[in-house]
């Protein structure tokens, strides 16, 4: 049976034009993979006029003004404790949080790490490099490690590692037209979890968004998993009706 990956979780309706999300195996590993395509409403949620949203049922609230709700939506980086996210954060083109290129502690700080941008095109780019020449981007958010780098692993990610988490992070083709969230539905290490998105995706360019407290919502598999606030969120937006 499925294992969630998170401790609460409640069946939801099925929203029309939701994302396409699909559980998969992979060497024994369950994921959930929603695939996102260039065109589609993908936006990076963060705070309201109250602060750090928090939570997917916030951003809905929020988004019912609208007339509009999330099709699919999953953590998007790493945050401090008072939910002020960790590097580089632009909503709407608008820089909320500078990035961050020096080597540091943690997941987060293991070099190279990298941002993943909503414009034109989607794209994963090493955060030096995007210092460097910052591309346009309507949405950004930083993270890290970089789980896969122009189809190469992560140098410093181990085979044979015990470290194992439930597990989440985007991947990118190499033309930028689709977006691949991926949430494992088992525990995993690093290692596993970057070939899913190289070798069973087939997508050269992956970020790690988080690991411990990943969640899920996604109504195309009746999934909207439950915990602790979150910091910044990436979702794609439908109507409501």
């Amino acid at each position: 049976m499925l294992r969630l990956a998170a401790l609460f979780a409640f069946l939801l309706p099925q929203v029309a034009d939701a994302a396409v999300c699909e559980i998969q195996r992979f060497e024994d590993t369950s994921f959930t993979a929603c695939e996102v395509r260039v065109g589609e409403d993908l936006r990076l949620f963060h705070s309201g006029p109250s602060g750090p949203l928090g939570s997917f049922n916030a951003v809905n609230a929020a988004l019912a003004a609208e007339g509009k709700t999330l099709g699919f939506a999953m953590n998007a980086g790493m945050y401090h404790p008072n939910r002020a996210p960790v590097g580089l954060l632009i909503e709407q083109g608008s820089t909320q949080s500078d990035i961050v290129t020096a080597q540091g502690p943690g997941n987060f700080g293991l070099l190279p790490n990298g941002v993943f941008c909503i414009g034109e095109r989607f794209s994963v780019v090493e955060s030096r490099a995007f210092s460097a020449t910052p591309p346009k981007c309507s949405y950004a958010t930083q993270s890290g490690p970089m789980l896969v780098i122009d189809g190469a692993l992560h140098p410093r990610l181990i085979p044979d590692s015990d470290s194992t988490f439930i597990r989440n992070g985007v991947g990118v083709s190499a033309d930028g037209t689709r977006a691949v969230f991926v949430i494992s539905n088992d525990r995993v290490n690093f290692h596993r979890f970057a070939r899913f998105f190289r070798d069973a995706l087939g997508l050269p360019d992956a970020l790690y968004f988080d690991g411990k407290i990943s969640r899920l919502y996604a109504p195309a598999v009746r999934r909207n998993d439950l915990g602790f606030a979150m910091g910044p969120m990436v979702g794609t937006v439908v109507n409501k009706d």
